[in-house]
């Protein structure tokens, strides 16, 4: 029974600035580089029939290529901080995107996604990370702002059940063409 998501995987050159940002909090269980993404929509488990029909459903999927750019650091949790990430600026057409794979999903049958979509790349999972170290490290890392970069495609994952993430398989993979 394979774990699936669709993500958007992240070129080498923002995998090696978002990798200099690793360290700092105590405790902090910190994502393998070969591991960022940004993930679409977490479809789960599922039995390989419905894996059939994800893949052959993702094949509909129409979209141009755009830019993104991760452009400022933050955490999930709040006063018990359990992740810190690279957020995604606003983009229509990454929402547009994801929109139209949770409406396609929906329509084999998957249950909505019960969380708001927050475009983001987790750099770590933090488990028992104080609130000020936190802080801290973000306030540390000041403005963060990749380069640009273009979406050419976006694939589906597949992972096995672990605690931190990955490692990641590639299941298939979809163009973004003009």
């Amino acid at each position: 029974m394979p774990r699936l998501f669709t993500a958007i995987e992240i070129p080498s050159p923002i995998t090696q600035g978002l990798s200099l940002l690793r360290g700092g909090i105590p405790g902090a269980r910190w994502i393998d580089p070969e591991n960022y993404h940004l993930t679409l929509r977490f479809i789960g488990d599922v039995d390989g029939g419905i894996a059939r029909d994800v893949m052959h459903m993702l094949d509909d999927v129409r979209r141009r290529p755009f830019e993104l750019v991760l452009d400022r650091l933050d955490q999930f949790g709040g006063k018990k901080p359990r992740a810190v990430f690279a957020a995604a600026r606003q983009n229509p057409e990454l929402i547009e995107l994801q929109a139209e794979l949770e409406r396609l999903l929906q329509r084999i049958g998957l249950p909505p996604e019960s969380r708001k979509f927050t475009p983001h790349v987790t750099l770590a999972r933090l488990r028992d990370s104080k609130t000020f170290e936190v802080a801290d490290y973000l306030a540390a890392r000041g403005p963060f702002r990749s380069p640009p970069f273009q979406v050419s495609r976006f694939v589906l994952f597949s992972s096995r059940a672990s605690t931190g993430g990955g490692p990641y398989v590639v299941e298939a993979a979809y163009p973004l063409e003009d």
